[in-house]
């Protein structure tokens, strides 16, 4: 039975990005039935160790088991979980920053593949194929949206991984267009693999939603706006702010912004406060709160000036919400010709389709109807069949 290790570091410390992209992924992988035993690697130190066993749990619940009709199955269980008693952030000063040649496989055992949802690789056996995702390349194309020290670290850490992986997996052909044409790397060595939208993600509302966003958040008082994604630059959010208030024809609205602090913020917070209640920065959303959260805005609004996929586009459009996004980078890519797509740079552009996607009625429902058609031709289920078969083609 071949062994597949598989770094869960983001899932089991971020719950947001890339930690949900690998949470929902590599669940859903373990719902197939393959022949492949898999190695859950992740670096929990300084976390609750109750957070690893709430996911190691969840982990175990989804998936398929092998019936015990032989020795090899009865003592070999097809899930193995492998916590490492140190931080992500002391493992990338080990293998990253100092370079310490300590191969994964001392903490996983004997691999065939390794498999890294998060930019980088660890160090490998020589036997051990790599298999890399590489989300986007924004600290190439917007390295002034990123402190010096995160962008020193990507910088060094993943144009080597990519040249070390065996194959490199990207979120969107435009960040494998990226890939190609910033890294010099061959289009044979990258494959695209889109994300999915949980079924979580639907117009029909639960019972009680209302009053739980009104009590947890203070939604649900007036209609709003909203954005969803982790406070930083390449958002765009100091112009979606000033786009929105110019929307006077909407007073009742309220633009409200889903998202935990990244870096680089306060020029968000300062252009917030000068809007007094028609903004407001919610902070990090719960995810089982997300879908009520996107299912009761009249609007999901996303100028990002960079994105290697936009996944919060998709779940907006399945709950039913219309859409207004960026035409930059891969949104026209996810979102079709089911949002309106504005210049990023261009406030007064934003604010005009935010007007538009308000006011005009049957252009909602065109949207809304668009929106939910578009969502459904991107499953978490899709994307973990395609990651099986990369697999399979690693392993042969």
């Amino acid at each position: 039975m071949a062994r597949i290790g598989i770094d869960y570091t983001a899932a089991a410390r971020q719950r947001a990005g890339i930690g949900r992209y690998t949470r929902e992924l590599i669940t859903a992988l373990l719902t197939l039935e393959s022949p492949y035993q898999y190695v859950i690697f992740a670096a929990m130190g300084g976390l609750d160790p109750g957070c690893w066993e709430l996911e190691t749990g969840r982990l175990r619940a989804s998936s398929i088991q092998y019936p015990a009709s032989s020795v090899e199955h009865r003592v070999s269980s097809r899930i193995q979980f492998r916590p490492l008693p140190l931080s992500d952030d002391w493992l990338a000063r080990l293998w990253h920053r100092l370079r310490l040649p300590i191969p994964v496989e001392a903490i996983t055992g004997p691999l065939d593949v390794f498999y890294s949802p998060d930019f980088a690789l660890p160090p490998t056996r020589r036997t051990t194929r790599t298999l890399l995702t590489v989300h986007d390349l924004s600290f190439l194309r917007y390295p002034d949206a990123f402190v010096p020290a995160l962008l020193r670290y990507l910088e060094r850490v993943v144009p080597r991984s990519i040249s070390r992986a065996d194959l490199v997996l990207a979120d969107s052909a435009h960040t494998q267009s990226d890939i190609v044409s910033l890294l010099g790397v061959s289009p044979d060595k990258i494959q695209v693999l889109y994300s999915g939208v949980d079924s979580r993600f639907r117009p029909q509302a639960e019972p009680g939603e209302i009053e739980r966003l009104q009590a947890r958040y203070g939604l649900g008082g007036g209609p709003y706006v909203l954005s969803v994604g982790t406070l930083q630059p390449r958002k765009n959010y100091v112009r979606l702010i000033r786009a929105f208030s110019q929307l006077t024809n909407q007073p009742a609205h309220q633009l409200t912004i889903a998202g935990g602090r990244g870096w680089l913020y306060q020029k968000i917070f300062a252009e917030a406060e000068q809007h007094g209640d028609r903004v407001r920065i919610l902070g990090f959303v719960d995810e089982a709160d997300l879908p009520a959260v996107y299912r009761n805005a009249a609007l999901f609004a996303f100028p990002s000036l960079y994105e290697g996929f936009g996944l919060p586009v998709l779940e907006a459009m399945a709950c039913g919400v219309p859409v207004v996004c960026s035409n930059g980078s891969s949104l026209p890519e996810v979102a079709g010709d089911a949002a309106l797509l504005v210049d990023p740079l261009n406030t007064d552009g934003l604010a005009e389709a935010m007007a538009r996607a308000l006011e005009d009625a049957d252009l909602r429902r065109e949207m809304i109807a668009r929106g939910l058609a578009r969502a459904t031709r991107f499953t978490w289920e899709q994307a973990a069949r395609q990651l099986l078969t990369t697999f399979d083609g690693i392993c042969g």
